[in-house]
């Protein structure tokens, strides 16, 4: 990754960059790195509200920001202190995902050619996540569960929360690769169990044609090269 992407705006933070240098983590900095790329990403045109708006809406976030990532580390490729998260409720997950890219890379992030019409819609977090309502919110300590490889989600389930965190919804998912595309990676990609629709299938982000691709697996099928990705329990919603 070149050390030319790690800006206070825009780009992806740049992990190497920070291994080189140690440079200091600010949770602020980071926080207005989101709302940047979110912006520059078309996010206010999408919710159908003028920038300023925008950036009003998701505010009042980023003092709870500070907070919630003191004592955590910075980001890296695997794992992040927090992620301003935009939901459904503001903007569809179709109209999110092709904003998705690989690191690197401008392919767009695509939806598996087997949902079905309407179908991803039925996908709504698990009960235990305890999701705020409203169109944003914060997850904090997100981690993309490499140590969950090559386990089925029932399996990474009992992992995840014998540690005391929980599973990320398909919302979330997006928010992770959206704000830091390093986060999917070859042979490092996630299933997405705090979405489920009442069946067995499980949502899930991985590589398919050079670009991020939303598609779904079995609850009791393991795949070498997917992991669960997981959060700490509390999530933090607008006041």
């Amino acid at each position: 990754m070149a050390a030319a992407c790690r800006t206070l705006y825009g780009g992806p933070y740049d992990f190497e960059e920070a291994a080189v240098t140690d440079a200091p983590y600010d949770a602020a900095t980071e926080f207005d790195r989101q709302v940047e790329r979110l912006v520059q990403l078309g996010y206010p045109e999408l919710a159908a509200t003028a920038e300023e708006t925008f950036r009003d809406l998701v505010a009042p976030l980023r003092a709870a920001a500070v907070r919630g990532a003191a004592g955590l580390p910075a980001p890296t490729a695997a794992r992040v202190p927090f992620l301003l998260v935009i939901t459904r409720e503001l903007i569809p997950v179709e109209a999110r995902l092709p904003l998705t890219t690989l690191a690197g890379k401008r392919k767009p992030g695509f939806l598996d050619q087997h949902y079905a019409d309407g179908d991803l819609a039925r996908f709504d977090p698990i009960k235990e996540l305890e999701v705020p309502a409203g169109p944003a919110y914060l997850l904090f300590d997100v981690d993309r569960g490499e140590e969950t490889l090559n386990l089925p989600p029932s399996s990474a389930l009992e992992v995840i929360t014998g540690q005391d965190r929980l599973p990320l919804t398909i919302d979330e998912g997006l928010a992770f690769v959206t704000l830091h595309p390093a986060a999917l990676a070859k042979n490092k990609c996630f299933s997405l169990v705090g979405s489920r629709c009442g069946d067995k299938r499980v949502p899930a982000l991985w590589i398919s044609q050079g670009a991020p691709k939303l598609g779904w697996c079995w609850y009791g099928n393991p795949h070498t090269w997917l992991g669960s990705a997981s959060a700490r329990p509390d999530r933090v919603g607008l006041p």
